[in-house]
């Protein structure tokens, strides 16, 4: 049996940060969402923070194909 834990942390201006983390990578957003297995279009919606939530699975995935951390304590 799992147990499972939902923990909710509001990070402002994230959507800027990978953004800005994006646009110092010479990578196409192209190459970047695949390395993500994220479509581009998810990325683009990530950036303008127009979702309501952003899984962790996922910030992990973007945090890999830009080879960046954004240092988010979600241990806490």
């Amino acid at each position: 049996m799992k147990i499972q834990k939902l923990v909710e942390i509001k990070v402002s201006g994230l959507g800027r940060k990978i953004e800005k983390a994006r646009k110092k990578d010479s990578r196409s957003l192209k190459i970047i969402c695949q390395l993500a297995s994220i479509s581009e279009t998810q990325w683009r919606r990530i950036e303008a923070e127009e979702n309501k939530a952003l899984p962790l699975e996922t910030l992990r995935k973007i945090e890999k194909a830009l080879g960046v951390s954004f240092e988010i304590d979600v241990d806490n």
